[in-house]
């Protein structure tokens, strides 16, 4: 056809490109019904969560135990429980340093409410995106379609009242319920196809990024952060892409492991090595299964969710414009694992891992708290339904009128379930009783225990058993002394510190400093009530290195389930070891093995990489030898641990004359 400038008299004309379908990438392609309903279901399940949280507030015991690292981060002596002792005792890298630039900015703002605001916070922030997540998963079989967006899942995971109780316990459970709805919406986004092109590179770097950061957050999460990162490297098209994939989600775990290992001397977290993380207790972990379903009949809003994904399953259009829009070279693997259903199955494995992980490891003391991540995972995919209306486009109107009737008769059933939950008593009478099991109701516990219905800072923790005769020993032993519980609630054993003779090498200046020690089971309430200055250990390993390297007792409390004895702290420090400086029920026998014991070269090379200064020739030898230091264990028994160093024992001393 000539054109108009060939011929200067013809009239000009206009070429028209045939109208092109597009496929937008909007969050929430379908009509106005859909879109409100969704928003605002997520506005009153929010709403009614931030509510039911705040009327649990409180902050846990372990919650106060990070903020005495944060504590040591602002006064300069690093992340650690005890200063001069590179001790990790947080399981959430993320969460202490996101409690440190809190509680900078927030400056005179006393650090436990900070710790509220931001877990309260953060806790309702990821069921919002839970719940926009699966409303994106839902988009495209509802473009051109009525329905009514209905919160199920979401419904189901605010109702149980230890998912209200974690929210604000000052735990790292609000940073891990906000990063599992981050993730999901990232996930699902990913999972839906693009046309003809592929994804941005900026969107797949922040993708990995948050993918590799599980770890950080809590480290049985890298089971579902390692998934994620292997299904986008699957499906990357270039290896350009795949080297971003590695690049943005191995950086910042990988550099901040070389850091645990140079500045702890361990693999893993202090907290992992005090619990015995790869350790097995299945027996243990049913029964906290079964305490955490019994209360709640969980199996209940299973039975209903299950038939329910399965109906909205079955009933989803497939439309058939998007396959052609993928790439052709964008192979059948690559295209099966980026795609919708690809994304459920992963975060539905990821629940049941991470669920399989803690039923293997026994569970904790706490009622709930470990099975709240995996709740989460597995509710993911239902944690909002369409409820359709019936038009007649997709099936007839009786098959419409039976599906929307189905799907509307087991969302009434989850609705009702959530109500009654909601106002369960939970564990009842048990709550606040540590039974066999071992496991109770924290938030309860304490608040019978102090007197106080919302303890949430640590002045409110002093009106717990011992707490406030604590700064009365401390007060009342200016030259310094090692505290140890005794059998009375309002008083402490004390074991006063040893005094060089006059004129000896050690009479100097540093070895007069008074110094004070306590040795108690609750290392968040002492540690947030006393000064830095005082050291704060445990018997079970959280910010002690010896019980740390003890072995598992297979019958103890779990999550307390190492027990070393006192004897090894007097040992460890400079208190008097002989009668009548000890507490009668100690044997200064065992105070003197325990001293030898302690020169065992291993031993002494594993309190060097903590204690010893940090310098570059300390963190590579740290580096160099930390698989070494994390398998490193010793015998809780002085003289077994004798024996196995190949140390000699101490000749006895005879008891003083009474």
């Amino acid at each position: 056809m000539p054109s108009a400038e060939a011929h200067p008299g013809a009239v000009r004309t206009t070429r028209r490109r045939p109208p092109v379908r597009r496929v937008f990438r909007t969050a929430f392609p379908y009509d106005t019904v859909v879109r409100t309903s969704l928003w605002a279901g997520v506005a009153v399940v929010c709403a009614l969560f931030a509510w039911g949280a705040w009327q649990r507030r409180w902050i846990a015991d372990d919650g106060l135990i990070v903020l005495r690292t944060v504590r040591n981060l602002l006064a300069g002596n690093g992340p650690v429980f005890n200063a001069g002792e590179r001790v990790e005792a947080n399981t959430s890298a993320a969460w202490t340093y996101l409690m440190y630039l809190g509680s900078w900015v927030g400056g005179p703002l006393r650090m436990e409410y900070v710790a509220l605001a931001c877990a309260l916070g953060l806790s309702v922030l990821g069921v919002a995106l839970l719940m926009l997540g699966t409303g994106r998963l839902y988009a495209p079989s509802l473009r051109g379609r009525k329905a009514v967006m209905l919160p199920a899942g979401a419904l189901v995971y605010i109702a149980l009242p230890p998912a209200r109780d974690f929210a604000t316990s000052g735990l790292e459970s609000g940073l891990t319920l906000a990063y599992l709805g981050l993730l999901w919406w990232m996930m699902v986004r990913w999972g839906q196809p693009v046309r003809n092109r592929p994804e941005s590179p900026f969107f797949l770097g922040v993708l990995a990024f948050v993918a590799g950061f599980s770890v950080l957050v809590r480290p049985e999460l890298a089971l579902m952060g390692l998934l994620a990162l292997l299904m986008m490297l699957i499906a990357a098209r270039t290896w350009a892409r795949r080297g971003l994939i590695v690049a943005a989600g191995g950086l910042l775990p990988v550099a901040y492991q070389i850091f645990r290992m140079g500045y702890y001397g361990l693999l893993v977290p202090g907290t992992a090595l005090a619990k015995d993380a790869a350790g097995d207790k299945w027996s243990q972990g049913m029964t906290y299964l079964a305490n955490f379903d019994a209360p709640y009949a969980v199996w209940v809003p299973a039975v209903l969710l299950i038939p329910l994904g399965v109906l909205l399953a079955a009933a989803r259009r497939r439309p058939s414009f998007l396959r052609p829009m993928l790439a052709p070279h964008y192979g059948r693997m690559a295209r099966a694992v980026q795609s919708p259903p690809a994304v459920v199955a992963f975060v539905l494995v990821s629940g049941l891992l991470q669920a399989l992980y803690w039923i293997r490891q026994g569970g904790d003391f706490m009622h709930g708290r470990v099975l709240l991540a995996p709740l989460v995972c597995l509710l993911a995919p239902v944690a909002v339904i369409p409820a359709p209306i019936p038009d007649g486009q997709d099936y007839s109107r009786e098959t419409g009128y039976w599906v929307a009737g189905a799907a509307g008769a087991l969302w009434l059933g989850v609705a009702g379930w959530s109500l009654w939950a909601a106002n369960s008593p939970g564990m009842g009478d048990d709550a606040t009783r540590v039974a066999y099991t071992g496991i109770v109701d924290e938030r309860r516990f304490y608040a019978q225990a102090t007197g106080h219905a919302h303890p949430t800072t640590a002045a409110d923790y002093l009106d717990y058993p011992r707490m406030a005769a604590v700064l009365s020993a401390l007060d009342n032993t200016p030259d310094g002394a090692l505290l140890l519980p005794s059998g009375n609630y309002i008083q402490w054993d004390i074991v006063p510190m040893a005094r060089p003779a006059p004129g000896s090498p050690a009479d100097d200046v540093a070895s007069q400093t008074p110094a004070h020690a306590v040795f108690f089971t609750n290392l968040g309430m002492v540690g947030m009530n006393v000064g830095l200055d005082v050291r704060v250990l445990d018997q079970i390993g959280l910010a002690n290195p010896l019980a740390q390297h003890t072995q598992r007792l297979q019958h103890g409390r779990i999550g307390h389930d190492k027990n070393l004895f006192p004897d090894w702290v007097i040992a460890d420090g400079p208190w008097v070891k002989v009668y009548p400086g000890i507490p009668g029920y100690l044997d200064q026998q065992w105070v003197a093995e325990a001293e030898a014991a302690l020169r065992c070269p291993e031993t002494q090379s594993v309190l060097g990489s903590i204690r010893a200064p940090m310098t570059p020739h300390r963190f590579v030898s740290n580096v160099l030898h930390s698989f070494e230091f994390t398998r490193y264990q010793i015998d809780r028994v002085p003289r077994y641990e004798l024996a196995r160093c190949g140390l000699p024992v101490p000749e006895e001393t005879p008891p003083p004359r009474e």
